[in-house]
């Protein structure tokens, strides 16, 4: 596993505190609670006492929602949620663009409303707890994973759909402001949203809070365990876990903060991706059928519409449209020591849906089926290496699956891989330490939501308490 760095800029008193209370409750592996192992079993039970139910659906029988007549976007009736619309890709970038392709159409998710993530901490024995959720998301292949306390668009808790309240959302909408660990804007998927970002929480209480069925306590340490286990710990939660101000307090990385910064400060300014909105209908290359939109060649993924029922949802049962992929992702960062400090191979990735153009993505990030009939020199740099890597170089490994809110049994293998000590950083590439990368998600727009995933692996995994000098 991989040691956990810490920043190399100099953190204000209240981060190095937080940063020492997160240490404490990553080393602690027993909870007040239960005992990890039995929260898979907990799970399991959450999910047979709750009536869950997903099946696809024509478009026709889609509730409240439309395909509008000029544009053929796919739209709620109420004007919120989100919609199904087009992009036009342009990326004119000459003889540095990255990927196969310089132009391209495809469908998108446009949701401009910023939703909450939200997890509320609290102290038991003088240890730093985390409220998680046992969830239900009609697009999970297992249903019900963990997720954050809060996790709701503000169409849901501003009760747009006519459910009932979130549970807890008052910690967070407005939160105390002597109470806030983490808040920050972080990017969606830039290749499937347009522009999405999230509004990702840690809130400390103090308050006695109510305890549903669906939740409860763990340490940073239990859910350390927990994410080496398969389609566990959901999108959400780990995005939110990634922006915990952990300590990193070993020197020694390749790149200065402010080289790092300069760096990709030059990546976005490189890239020139023009990405604008178009109607459904100017979506060359896609065919619309009774159950789904889909490419022509059968890659990417398709757009259907599902039919769901959740018991313990704030409302029962609804139609929407899902995203699909068409295989398994794998999302990898080869990894290696320098001058004996570990570092991560990132990539300035652009996506279309991106607000800034690129943010740092894992070192692999793609679905090798949609490369497969692509010569070797368009395939990904590193595929090749992270597929066929041997058991001894895996440092990491678990499946995990993406927002089941949006997209429908989209699931990826995460990795972290060792790397040769010969291997360097093509352009576009550049090799950071984990502290850095953990230092840059306080900030949004910075580390793509694959990358803070295993970040949030190694951290979570590889944080110890701070001792004395």
């Amino acid at each position: 596993m991989l040691p956990l760095l810490a920043p190399v800029t100099v953190r204000p008193r209240a981060d190095r505190d937080h940063a020492d209370r997160i240490a404490l409750s990553a080393a602690t592996t027993d909870g007040v609670h239960m005992p990890t192992k039995d929260v898979r079993l907990w799970i399991d039970e959450r999910r047979e006492a709750n009536i869950f139910h997903v099946e696809r659906i024509p478009f026709a029988e889609l509730d409240q929602w439309r395909f509008e007549d000029v544009t053929g976007n796919l739209v709620h009736s109420s004007g919120r949620f989100f919609a199904i619309e087009g992009l036009h890709v342009v990326e004119a970038d000459g003889p540095h663009g990255d990927g196969p392709y310089r132009e391209w159409r495809q469908p998108v998710i446009k949701q401009p409303e910023v939703g909450i993530l939200g997890i509320l901490a609290k102290e038991f024995g003088g240890v730093l707890h985390f409220l998680m959720q046992a969830k239900m998301e009609p697009g999970n292949p297992n249903l019900v994973q963990l997720s954050p306390t809060v996790q709701a668009t503000r169409s849901n808790y501003t009760k747009a759909h006519g459910g009932t309240n979130v549970k807890l959302i008052e910690y967070f909408a407005p939160p105390d402001p002597e109470r806030i660990i983490v808040d920050v804007l972080q990017a969606e998927q830039g290749s499937w949203f347009f522009r999405k970002s999230n509004r990702n929480m840690i809130v400390e209480t103090v308050d006695d809070v109510p305890m549903w069925d669906d939740f409860c306590w763990l340490t940073l340490g239990q859910i350390a365990e927990l994410m080496h286990e398969d389609e566990t710990i959901n999108m959400n939660a780990r995005s939110v876990l990634s922006c915990l101000p952990y300590h990193d307090e070993t020197p020694g990385a390749l790149l200065s903060d402010v080289q790092l910064l300069s760096w990709f400060t030059n990546e976005r300014s490189r890239h020139d991706v023009r990405a604008r909105r178009i109607p459904l209908t100017d979506v060359c290359g896609w065919k619309q059928g009774v159950e789904a939109i889909e490419h022509e060649d059968g890659r990417y993924f398709k757009v259907l519409a599902v039919a769901v029922k959740g018991s313990n949802r704030e409302k029962i049962s609804w139609t929407q449209p899902l995203l699909e992929s068409v295989g398994t992702g794998v999302v990898a960062f080869l990894v290696r020591e320098i001058d004996g400090v570990p570092h991560v191979l990132v990539h300035a990735r652009a996506d279309g849906g991106f607000l800034d153009t690129v943010e740092l993505a894992p070192t692999v990030q793609c679905t090798p089926r949609n490369y497969a009939h692509l010569p070797a020199e368009s395939r990904p740099p590193f595929l090749d290496f992270v597929l066929n890597a041997p058991r001894w170089r895996i440092r990491y490994e678990a499946m995990h699956s993406e927002e089941g809110g949006r997209f429908l049994n989209v699931r990826a293998r995460y990795l972290a891989i060792e790397a040769d000590d010969t291997v360097e950083a093509p352009p576009g590439y550049a090799w950071v330490t984990p502290g850095q990368l953990t230092a840059l998600t306080r900030h949004g727009h910075y580390v793509n939501v694959e990358a803070r995933t295993l970040l949030a692996c190694i951290n979570a995994a590889s944080a110890q308490p701070q001792r004395e000098a």
